[in-house]
């Protein structure tokens, strides 16, 4: 066991005050479903933990408005079973339920479970272990590059990394265009959930695009008619608590059997949340039938490329993309 001070303030300019007097090696904690475990395995090595979980307020759902507003100590059990998000925003609801088990969902709050880090069975091996990885210890090298890749990446690795990135919550925020609001020691500022997450390029390390003390605080979701005609759908090795091998948030607008509006994102095969903005595009004012949901689920993955293992997860990326958009053009 490692030795780590600990503080538990009550505002969130007084958390940021408390991160940043801290100084390097401090970590805010809110539910700990994820940091916990990278301590464990010696990942994480945080020197002062900021507790965040006593702030009040931080855990409101506002679902009146033109937007729908998540506090980011919401747990995710609450949205999940929240009746106007089940009701007019399945997407969202069903990303959050089809995550981890129930007792973690009760846990983990949603602001925290955007900074969820890879699963990648060689970055998880930990510091002392056989494996190099570059998310670990930067410039150490790749194992899963050449090594056992079935669950690693087809879209958006680098010569440097092909983890995937792991949340399902993520994928169906970034399909509604959603946003959060962070505070830090500048202040506070908004940026596109699309923002928040970086590609690996040459620092796989650097996985989002926060600065040193900042917290997210809010998730805003706008409205859209959208959201009724709407589905997360995910393919993985068991049906409850394992990670995708390939998932797609879909949201649509449609006139009859046409599309107007089409909104795909993927996970479980990128190494960010991936929005298939060139397939929403070609398959606006097209009547949706199986056989144009595979030519989308198709060019969603268009540029995907398979590694020695993980090559199943194009076709099947297409196909899960293909029976999302069929699911949502169901509902109404």
């Amino acid at each position: 066991m490692r030795s780590f001070t600990y503080a538990r303030p009550e505002t969130p300019d007084a958390a940021v005050a408390a991160f940043a007097a801290a100084g390097a090696g401090a970590r805010y904690i809110a539910g700990g479903t994820t940091l916990f475990d990278l301590m464990k395995l010696n990942i994480e090595q945080p020197a002062h933990l900021v507790d965040v979980t006593a702030i009040r307020d931080l855990d409101r759902i506002e679902t009146g408005g033109r937007t729908l507003r998540f506090e980011a100590l919401a747990p995710m059990s609450a949205i999940a079973t929240h009746p106007v998000v089940l009701r007019d925003y399945p997407v969202l609801a069903e990303a959050l339920s089809k995550a981890a088990s129930q007792q973690l969902r009760n846990m983990a709050t949603v602001g925290g479970n955007l900074l969820q880090r890879t699963r990648c069975l060689y970055f998880r091996n930990g510091p002392a272990g056989a494996y190099p990885c570059n998310k670990r210890e930067p410039g150490s090298g790749c194992a899963a590059i050449d090594g056992l890749d079935r669950g690693q990446a087809v879209l958006g690795q680098s010569a440097h990394c092909n983890a995937v990135s792991p949340g399902d919550w993520p994928v169906a925020l970034t399909a509604m265009d959603a946003e959060v609001e962070v505070l830090g020691p500048t202040g506070r500022r908004t940026l596109p959930i699309a923002q928040l997450y970086r590609l690996p390029g040459d620092t796989p390390h650097l996985e989002f695009n926060l600065q040193p003390g900042e917290m997210i605080t809010a998730i805003v979701v706008p409205k859209t008619r959208a959201g009724r005609r709407s589905t997360y759908h995910k393919i993985r090795d068991r049906e409850s608590y394992a990670f995708a091998l390939a998932s797609a948030a879909v949201a649509l607008e449609m006139d009859g059997d046409r599309v107007t509006a089409a909104r795909i994102a993927l996970g479980g095969v990128a190494t960010r949340p991936w929005r298939a903005t060139a397939a929403e595009a070609a398959l606006i004012g097209r009547r949706l039938t199986p056989e144009t949901a595979m030519e989308t689920g198709h060019a969603a993955l268009a540029g995907a490329v398979a590694g020695h293992h993980n090559g199943f997860k194009i076709e099947l990326g297409a196909r899960t993309v293909a029976d999302a958009l069929m699911i949502a053009a169901r509902r109404t």
